[in-house]
């Protein structure tokens, strides 16, 4: 008995099997990956160190060089690429593709370990590092304008509200905010007028350090009832700083306003965004690997209307990208053309044998192998 015969003496479980294989197919249809380019996965890892106020030179010789060194001797590194700028240093690792990510992200937290007796004893914090993908692109970047608030308080709510909550939905990777810093007050001083004065920079640097110190107030408690204290020490705006006293001349206190200009700005003023000619803030969204790109962002458009309701309603949000519009007509295109084909193979089929009953065995089996392929992939 041949095998085609097995199939043949059993009608009903044959017409099971083949209804199974249908279904089967048509729910992984629905979970298969979508992605412009077939997916490969580099095993990378970005290490940032930051340095208030050193040049490009100082970064690559004193931050970045000590860290290489380091770098240089983990096994499977392929690729070691370092850019230094102003303040900040980025050292991007690529190893084997069959090198362990986690394996390599350990080694790479021992070699900054390592390096950190090196490295400027001022560095205010330790280098970090994070697993990232050079292959992948952003699938969606959101754009947050307003016509009243400054951009760092739109990036505060960016960075403290939609950052984390776009985290959570599924499909999504890493989120990033860029285009702006966090609010900052900036202290311009009149070298001028401080020499004036008799003021050096390290006494407006010490006034200002103590004046915006958080401690503890402690309380106040008689025999039967205490009573906490309750203030802040912290100063937010430019016009809590404008009357401290930074120093004295002739018997008259000298306030910091008049030896410097102070403003309300961001922390970075070399950090800035632009949609259509108007500052902006951005939020820039990747897919963790394997997730279905479509989904994804389906899932995040479908909350923007809940996210957009949490923060203030003078800031405006709007999509200045969504990768998925060419590869929604790429996949429309491949289902139509997929259609067209079993079309013209019934077609082809029933002009060559002139019988509707014979006609309709490719008619069945054709779109049921095709579907059947979609539970295997």
């Amino acid at each position: 008995m041949s095998f085609s015969e097995t199939f043949i003496r059993r009608p009903v479980a044959t017409t099971l099997l083949t209804v199974a294989i249908a279904l089967a197919g048509a729910a992984a249809f629905q979970l298969l990956p979508v992605a412009p380019l077939p997916e490969v996965d580099f095993p990378t890892i970005q290490v940032s160190a930051a340095l208030p106020g050193a040049s490009p030179e100082t970064m690559a010789s004193s931050v970045a060089t000590p860290l290489e060194r380091q770098f240089g001797r983990i096994a499977g590194l392929t690729e070691l690429t370092s850019t230094s700028a102003l303040g900040t240093t980025y050292i991007v690792l690529q190893f084997d593709l069959n090198r362990n990510i986690d394996a390599a992200a350990r080694d790479v937290q021992a070699a900054i370990n390592a390096a950190r007796s090196q490295l400027p004893a001022n560095l205010p914090s330790n280098p970090t590092y994070k697993k990232v993908n050079p292959a992948d692109a952003p699938i969606l970047i959101l754009a947050l304008t307003s016509d009243t608030l400054r951009r760092g308080l739109i990036y505060d709510a960016a960075s403290s509200i939609l950052a984390q909550k776009l985290s959570q939905i599924g499909g999504v990777g890493q989120v990033t905010v860029g285009g702006s810093a966090l609010p900052g007050v900036r202290v311009e001083l009149n070298l001028n007028a401080l020499n004036n004065y008799g003021i050096g920079l390290e006494q407006v640097r010490n006034t200002l350090s103590k004046a915006n110190a958080n401690r503890p107030k402690g309380e106040v408690a008689d025999q039967t009832q205490a009573w906490a204290i309750s203030a802040t020490d912290q100063l937010l705006s430019a016009d809590q700083y404008s009357p401290l006293i930074i120093g004295y001349n002739n018997g008259a206190a000298v306030r910091l306003s008049d030896v410097a200009q102070v403003t309300d700005s961001v922390e970075d003023v070399r950090n800035a965004g632009m949609v259509d000619g108007t500052p902006s803030v951005m939020i820039i969204i990747f897919r963790q690997p394997g997730a279905n790109i479509i989904s994804t962002v389906d899932r995040v458009i479908a909350a923007l209307p809940q996210l957009h309701a949490s923060i203030s309603p003078a800031i405006k949000m709007s999509i200045v990208l969504d990768r998925t519009t060419t590869i929604r007509a790429s996949v429309a295109d491949v289902e139509l053309t997929l259609l067209i084909s079993i079309s013209l193979v019934i077609l082809v089929v029933f002009v060559f044998l002139r019988n509707w009953r014979a006609t309709v065995i490719p008619g069945v089996v054709v779109p049921v192998s095709l579907i059947g392929t979609f539970g295997v992939m």
